[in-house]
């Protein structure tokens, strides 16, 4: 292995352990803060961005979760009113998913909370810092 090679694996678990703690405080944040769960957010998160709702499907695919996993989620997330399920027109097989109002004005508070714990994560970084890294990894093919 070459050293180029050595530092790139270092490099490696180094983002890895970034995301890691990053996510392991933003769950935390998410239970204490909120009483809810990180794949809750990421469920009404992807709702929030397609308001007009999604297939259960799609959600999966968007998530990239298992439907059963997703399934699951929704289902609590039903059965406290925050998203509604309604049945395709055209395809009784199909199901959309959408948020209700009250889904919406819940995830713009956990959103708001959310955006706010994450600022606080990377305050150690300038805006010269985060241009810096966002174009790595744009290069990097790992964020659009």
């Amino acid at each position: 292995m070459s050293d180029l090679s050595k530092r790139r694996l270092k490099l490696w678990i180094r983002l890895l352990g970034v995301t890691r703690a990053a996510e392991n405080h933003l769950r935390e944040y998410l239970r204490v803060e909120h009483g809810t769960t990180l794949p809750r957010f990421d469920v009404m998160a992807a709702l929030w961005r397609r308001r007009d709702g999604v297939t259960m499907s799609e959600l999966s695919r968007m998530l990239l979760v298992s439907n059963g996993n997703a399934t699951a989620v929704v289902d609590r997330l039903e059965q406290d009113g925050l998203v509604a399920r309604r049945p395709s027109e055209t395809d009784r097989r199909t199901v959309f998913v959408a948020l209700t109002d009250r889904g919406a004005r819940s995830f713009e508070a956990l959103a708001a909370g959310h955006e706010a714990e994450v600022d606080t994560l990377f305050k150690g970084l300038s805006e010269a810092d985060l241009d810096t890294l966002t174009d790595i990894l744009k290069r990097m093919g790992g964020a659009q």
